[in-house]
C-alpha cells in the first residue's frame, strides 16, 4: 500500500483523476482456490481495498482470477461493475478519497453515507487504524 492510497481526489470529474498504481500479485494456488470457490457458488470476501483492487484487476471479463503480477492502476468508483468480490471488510475511509469511492461503488453512496453517520454517532474510529466494517 503506497502513499497514493491516501491522496484525495482533487478534480471535479472523477473520471479525470489519475490514481496511483500498486504492485499486485495472485499466486497460482490462490487463483485456483478463488476460482474454485466462485465456481461452487461460494462468496468471495476481500479483506481490504487493496485486495479488492488486486482481485478485480487481475481477473478476466468473466471474473476468473488470473495467476499474474502487475502494476494495478484500476480506479473503482460508482458505476464500476464488480466481477469477483461479493463482500469486503474495510476501514472507514477519508472523505474525497479513492477508497471511499471504491466502497461507494460497491455498496452505493447513500448506504455508505448512512453507515458513516451511524459510525460518527457511535464514535467509531476512522482511517487506517480505526474500526472496520463488513460490506455485503
Amino acid at each position: 500500500v503506497g502513499y497514493g492510497t491516501f491522496l484525495p481526489v482533487r478534480v471535479s470529474d472523477i473520471r479525470n483523476h489519475i490514481i496511483h498504481s500498486e504492485w499486485c500479485t495472485v499466486p497460482e494456488k490462490s487463483a485456483e482456490i478463488i476460482n474454485n470457490a466462485k465456481a461452487n457458488g461460494k462468496r468471495i470476501i476481500a479483506v481490504g481495498t487493496t485486495c479488492v483492487r488486486s482481485l478485480e484487476y487481475l481477473s478476466d471479463t468473466n471474473g476468473n482470477i488470473l495467476n499474474k503480477s502487475e502494476n494495478c492502476d484500476l480506479f473503482i468508483y460508482p458505476g464500476y461493475r464488480f466481477k469477483v468480490i461479493d463482500a469486503m471488510i474495510t476501514n472507514f475511509h477519508l472523505p474525497k478519497s479513492t477508497l471511499l469511492m471504491l466502497v461507494s461503488a460497491f455498496a452505493g453512496r447513500e448506504n455508505i453515507l448512512k453507515a458513516y453517520r451511524e459510525a460518527i454517532k457511535k464514535k467509531y474510529r476512522f482511517y487506517s487504524y480505526g474500526d472496520a466494517m463488513f460490506i455485503a
